[in-house]
């Protein structure tokens, strides 16, 4: 008896999505995701030794988490069983589990990151008895979303976004084997196929989709004798609909981009990076946040009027709100990007923070403490301080630090910008200090 049947996924049918009919039904039709499934890599051995974990397939859209799952029960020769946490809860998954105690079988559950904590934790004991192999596809990042009982026993597979020469493969295998579109006498020149291809960001699902509305277009309007070009493409495609997920991986990675662009002094990747989490629907105020940040973190004393500008671009934009108002933070992000840099106050409070934490706590020295009261003034606080008004450029040699500390150093401004001046005025201190006894 066959244990493993195409489920309704691989039926063949006409009217299902292209993308649908086009699924890969072998390891050896299987575009893309070399890294885990070439020659003596990780899924491909463990396929061939018919020894597959649980899995978590990490990816983005498009790039074949649901197909590998499919691939693996046939492989293995076992039941597949997919859901998807859209649409199902904890109830459904228990009865599928139960078709395990007759026959070990792959769970496959999409959009895995869905269910909660509470949830996740049902599965444990059954990929911990080896039950089930569970496989969970995830466009989030599991460290984040995966509760670490369940990331220690199943093992994290990373799926890549296609390259455009593997959608193009893609492509051209749905125009010369689909069963619709290889009847048909649809046209499409290498140029545009590759456009296509571009256009779909790495999501095989995306290209097949956009390359069956051109099908479409072509064949209602009967012009054209079915060609597909530019034009055609064009109007199928619209507009590019920004793909953000504020919670997910693509949020610190944006972030990181946008603030690394204006370290490295490049304003126009800075600006695209913030075009991309605007448009995307990052919230501003989260943006803005992370720029006054960077003005102290980055420019520093460099440049001070640098947090000053990004303070006033949030309140301009907290005044006359979007989308007006991101002209404000565009100003502050060009300004944060030209300006000189400097870490020297980050770095100074870094390692002050460290002494504060790791040392002892040193007592005030009594010359520089505060005498409110009469009993104070007598124990002799206050005592000896010099005030630094009554001396030439208001200096004065005296310590401020505890005797265990009289050395330290920590505030090390750098050659550029406004930290020039701050150097030289801390070189005028010394100078007074080395010539004046306390």
């Amino acid at each position: 008896m066959e244990l493993f049947k195409d489920t309704d996924l691989y039926e063949k049918d006409s009217r299902k999505p292209l993308a649908d009919r086009m699924r890969p039904r072998s390891l050896d039709t299987f575009v893309g995701q070399g890294h885990i499934l070439g020659e003596g890599k990780l899924l491909k051995v463990l396929l061939e030794k018919m020894d597959v974990p649980s899995l978590i397939l990490w990816g983005p859209s498009g790039v074949g988490k649901t197909t590998i799952g499919w691939i693996i029960g046939k492989e293995l020769n076992l039941p597949f069983i997919p859901l998807s946490a859209v649409n199902i809860g904890i109830k459904e998954v228990k009865e599928a589990i139960q078709k395990s105690k007759l026959r070990r079988i792959i769970l496959f559950i999409d959009e895995f990151h869905r269910f909660n904590k509470l949830q996740q934790d049902t599965f444990l004991p059954y990929v911990e008895n080896g039950d089930i192999i569970l496989i969970g596809a995830t466009t989030e990042n599991p460290s984040f979303e995966i509760i670490s009982p369940l990331l220690s026993r199943m093992k994290v597979l990373t799926l890549n976004p296609l390259n455009v020469n593997e959608m193009v493969v893609i492509i051209k295998r749905a125009l010369n084997e689909d069963i619709e579109l290889k009847k048909s006498p649809l046209q499409i020149d290498e140029h545009t196929i590759e456009e296509l291809a571009g256009l779909a960001n790495g999501d095989a699902r995306k290209a097949l989709n956009l390359l069956e509305v051109c099908y479409k277009m072509v064949k209602k309007s009967g012009k054209d004798g079915f060609v597909v070009n530019q034009n055609v493409l064009k109007e199928a495609y619209q507009r590019n609909i920004a793909v953000y997920d504020k919670k997910g991986e693509m949020h610190y990675d944006l972030i990181s981009a946008f603030h690394k662009s204006m370290r490295g002094s490049d304003p126009d990747a800075s600006l695209y990076w913030l075009a991309r989490m605007i448009e995307g629907g990052e919230e501003p105020l989260y943006i803005l946040r992370r720029m006054v940040r960077f003005a102290s973190e980055d420019i520093g004393n460099a440049d001070p009027y640098a947090l000053t500008l990004t303070i006033s671009a949030t309140e301009a934009f907290k005044f006359i709100g979007a989308p007006e108002g991101y002209l404000t933070i565009a100003q502050a992000c060009i300004y944060l990007s030209l300006c000189e840099k400097s870490n020297a106050v980050y770095v100074a409070y870094n390692n002050v923070s460290k002494d504060a934490r790791n040392l002892p706590e040193y007592p005030v020295p009594l010359h520089i403490r505060n005498a409110p009261t009469k009993l104070m003034g007598e124990l002799g606080y206050g005592d000896g301080y010099l005030y630094p008004h009554n001396f030439d450029d208001a200096i004065v040699r005296q310590s401020y630090f505890p005797d265990e500390m009289k050395n330290k150093k920590y505030y090390h401004p750098t050659d550029r910008g406004y930290e020039i001046k701050l150097k030289e005025f801390m070189e005028k201190v010394k100078k007074v200090y080395s010539k004046r006894t306390s």
